[in-house]
């Protein structure tokens, strides 16, 4: 699966959150990192280089600051242009059909707040029903947003655990399975391994693997014994 990021930050030099994010994947084969603002400083879109990208790739994420509910300028001219009728839509092949679609949100406002009674009164999958419009007429398949709230508060943990969730939304396959996810990690960890690491980092990285792999066995033992239990 290859995933294409498209990227939109007026100052992502910056932006403490799109640089920690955007370090972990470089180098990726896989996934093609592509900042508009960096692309067209002009905001002259190369409209046939951008149509020929998305039919090259099966996943297409857009990654951008949460401005006043919606995306940034040059996504919304993006939009316009790239997904034009006779090609996104409005024949009777729909190129885009088929592709999985996702949202990579940085935002500042407390999670709490977005919700019914909370400051911003309106959840986030309400707030970007415009995507998930998008994404339906387009025929794509609309993945779960991942919405990073307040990065610059948040514990190393918390960072650690968010950038998980981050590669999996760009890397994993769309089974969001217990199984699957912790699969999905330790081939990572493994990969992570293979590379020249220091010998500290590598056995912390490896006690990392054993611990997912205990924890999978006592799961896979406690659901055999209810199995048995509602056998009987």
């Amino acid at each position: 699966m290859t995933t294409l990021l498209i990227i939109s930050h007026p100052d992502m030099i910056e932006s403490s959150s799109q640089q920690y994010f955007l370090s972990s994947i470089k180098n990726q084969d896989d996934i093609t990192i592509h900042h508009l603002e960096n692309l067209y400083p002009d905001s002259h879109i190369n409209v046939a280089k951008e149509q020929e990208l998305l039919r090259q790739h099966d996943r297409i994420i857009f990654q951008f600051p949460f401005y006043w509910y919606s995306t940034t300028p040059l996504i919304k001219k993006w939009q316009d242009e790239v997904l034009g009728e006779g090609f996104a839509y409005g024949t009777r092949r729909k190129p885009l059909a088929g592709k999985e679609f996702g949202l990579v949100l940085m935002i500042g406002v407390a999670e709490r707040e977005y919700q019914a009674g909370g400051e911003e009164l309106f959840t986030i999958s309400e707030l970007t029903k415009p995507f998930q419009a998008m994404a339906n007429k387009l025929g794509m398949i609309y993945l779960r947003p991942l919405s990073v709230f307040q990065f610059f508060y948040m514990e190393e943990k918390q960072k650690m655990d968010t950038l998980i969730r981050y590669w999996q939304m760009l890397k994993m396959e769309r089974d969001i399975s217990l199984a699957n996810r912790e699969n999905w990690l330790i081939d990572q960890l493994r990969q992570v391994s293979q590379s020249n690491l220091e010998t500290a980092d590598s056995e912390i990285i490896k006690f990392a693997i054993e611990r997912v792999q205990e924890n999978r066995d006592q799961i896979d033992e406690l659901k055999m014994v209810l199995d048995d239990m509602f056998l009987e």
